[in-house]
Formats: C-alpha cells, sequence, structure tokens
C-alpha cells in the first residue's frame, strides 16, 4: 500500500475489555486496569528480558503495575540471525503466561500500551503507524528504523495520530550518566568518547544496527547540536568524530575484534569521569513505565533524529573515504525523501 494512503486511513477498533486477571499459560497474569502490554516482535532477546522484568512476582513498585501480556511474533522475515529466534522465544513467552496473537490487530484490541521490539528496523514504520492509529503509546526498541527517512516519517506520524512514542538504548542509563548529566559532577561538557560493539547488518545503515548504542551514549553526555562526522573504517574497528557547537569533540569507537563492551568518558570543566557500567535493562523499563503513565517521551524527537543523522553521516563519511560531513546536508535529504514518500 502506498504509504500516503496507509497513513491517513482510519483507526482499528477500539482496545478490549480491562481484566484483573488474565491466564493464557502456566500461570495467571495480574495485571491492573490501563496496564496491560502488549508486545510485537519476538525475535531479540529483550523481549524476553523486558517480560522477566515487568511480569516478575517481586516487581519493583516503580514499574507502576504494568505487565506483558500478549505478544505478535513477527518478527524479522530474512535476517536470519533474529528469524531464527522466534520459535524458541514464543514459547519462552507462552510459558511466561503470555497469549500469542495472529495479528497486530488482535495485539491491539487486547492491550493498552504497546513495547515495538521487532529487530529489523525496516518494519518499523509500517507496524508503528498501525499502533498510531489505535491510539496506543508506544516504545520502539533500537534501532527506531532503518534509514533516516523513516526515522522522522515515524515522528511525523505520531505527530499526526497525536500519540506518544519513545526510543532509546538501554545504555543512556549506565551507572555514572545521572551524576555526570544531572548532578554535573565535572561541570559543563566539554567533550566524551564512548565504545560499544559495531556489529553490522547489510540492511541497515552501518551503525543503526548495533553501533547505535555506543552513539546514544555519547549523545546522551553531549546532547545535540553536532555539525559534521568524519569516519575511519576497518574491518575491525570504526571511529568517528563529531565536531559539536562551542568547537566541542565527540567520539565513537565501533568494536567488532576482541574483547568488547560499552563504555566511555566524559570531559568537564573540573574533571574527567568513565561513564560507568551497564546497569541492565531495569532502568531502562522503569523510564518507560514511566513514559507510559505520562505520556510524555524523556528523550526529544529532535535528539534522536539528530542521533540517526550523525550514524547516516558517518556512512557517508565512509563513502567518501573519511571526508567530513555535514549533518544539515544529511538532515535536508532526508527530509526531501519523507515528503516525496508522504
Amino acid at each position: 500500500m502506498e504509504r500516503r494512503t496507509f497513513l491517513k486511513t482510519g483507526a482499528l477498533a477500539g482496545a478490549g475489555l480491562l481484566t484483573a486477571g488474565l491466564s493464557f499459560g502456566k500461570q495467571e497474569i495480574r495485571v491492573t486496569d490501563g496496564r496491560r502490554v502488549g508486545m510485537i516482535g519476538l525475535d531479540t532477546s529483550h523481549s524476553i528480558e523486558f517480560t522477566k522484568i515487568l511480569n516478575a512476582e517481586d516487581a519493583s513498585s516503580d514499574l507502576g503495575g504494568y505487565r506483558v501480556v500478549a505478544a505478535y511474533p513477527h518478527g524479522s522475515k530474512d535476517i536470519e540471525s533474529s528469524v531464527s529466534r522466534i520459535p524458541a522465544y514464543t514459547q519462552q513467552m507462552r510459558e511466561m503466561g503470555v497469549h500469542i496473537t495472529d495479528s497486530i490487530a488482535e495485539l491491539l484490541q487486547n492491550t493498552d500500551v504497546i513495547l515495538l521490539e521487532t529487530n529489523d528496523g525496516r518494519l518499523h514504520l509500517e507496524q508503528a503507524v498501525e499502533v498510531f492509529k489505535a491510539g496506543k503509546t508506544l516504545f520502539i526498541d533500537k534501532p527506531i528504523a532503518a534509514s533516516l527517512s523513516d526515522t522522522i516519517a515515524i515522528f511525523q506520524a505520531a505527530k499526526d495520530f497525536q500519540v506518544p512514542v519513545f526510543t532509546t538504548s538501554s545504555m543512556r542509563y549506565m551507572s555514572n550518566m545521572d551524576d555526570i548529566v544531572n548532578n554535573k559532577s565535572i561541570g559543563n561538557i566539554l567533550g566524551a568518547s564512548a565504545y560499544s560493539p559495531c556489529t553490522l547488518e547489510q540492511t541497515h545503515p552501518d551503525f543503526y544496527w548495533y553501533g547505535i548504542h555506543g552513539v546514544e551514549t555519547l549523545y546522551t553526555v553531549m546532547g545535540t547540536g553536532c555539525q559534521r562526522v568524519s569516519r575511519v573504517h576497518t574491518p575491525d574497528t570504526d571511529f568517528a568524530i563529531g565536531i559539536w557547537d562551542n568547537d566541542r569533540i565527540g567520539t565513537f569507537r565501533g568494536l567488532r575484534k576482541g574483547r568488547t563492551g560499552f563504555g566511555g568518558e566524559a570531559y568537564g570543566e573540573t574533571g574527567i569521569k568513565s561513564l560507568g557500567s551497564d546497569s541492565g535493562y531495569t532502568p531502562l523499563m522503569k523510564v518507560i513505565t514511566q513514559f507510559f503513565q505520562t505520556g510524555i517521551s524523556p528523550v526529544s524527537p529532535d535528539e534522536t533524529i539528530e542521533i540517526f543523522t550523525f550514524m547516516e553521516a558517518a556512512d557517508e563519511s565512509k563513502r567518501r573515504n573519511g571526508a567530513a560531513v555535514n549533518l544539515e546536508e544529511i538532515r535536508l535529504k532526508a527530509l526531501d525523501q519523507v515528503r516525496k514518500t508522504w
């Protein structure tokens, strides 16, 4: 279906009746009115880990009583590393009492808020629009899309349908981030470096698939305002250098050989501090459930769009043999594509 027509067609049927207890498998899921979580995509380990956190018998009160009650398994279609996970993850979800639906439409009829977990960002725009039409608040796992134009289109669709949407990497909530960013423990940030694994997937821009974790880490510290990016690429490593306003420099190192991990350093007016360690998924789930309650995204669309512009500009720099690429050039090109498509 042509995208403009798909976006503008009418809303799906309303949500089903709320229940205090849903028993779909080996256990009963107790859920408060308005707290039924639906999940799209069972092709990533995040699907299992997020469900374990939310549905735990001793789940933290900070999670607001949200429970995953239903899931639609699909999901990547042609990325073997993702497709191959679906059968086992579907069975695990059943064993946790989660109802497996035959369609997104069925999922939407029986849930209140949605986690879009499909690993393949190429499917996110179409799947997100179906959620927006149903008026369901939506979290989209990384990457929000497989192109900058689709990223922009998702936020435009959310605005058109007046539905809250939020996306982030869990690395935004590394152990020292709050102290550095909110408490300003080293004063104003003059620069930062970040690193993460950077597995490549041919269907996505290089950093979108896994480097997004390190790039989002960098942006959590630096904020928006990057003007240009240059990139050095080898088979084992990527290194991207961003120049921000006020001549601040931020760098991302993508790792594909040897020991890998997540981390970095922030350089401030009064000190230098490690970004800390991976804090797991619980801090992210607390932020997501707060978003479900308030409808207010803790990360602005402008920041997310700039993150994906940075990564797409890094791809363009690679094509230009490491030459610096202005983010505005890449953003305007993507906007033109959105206008032509929509």
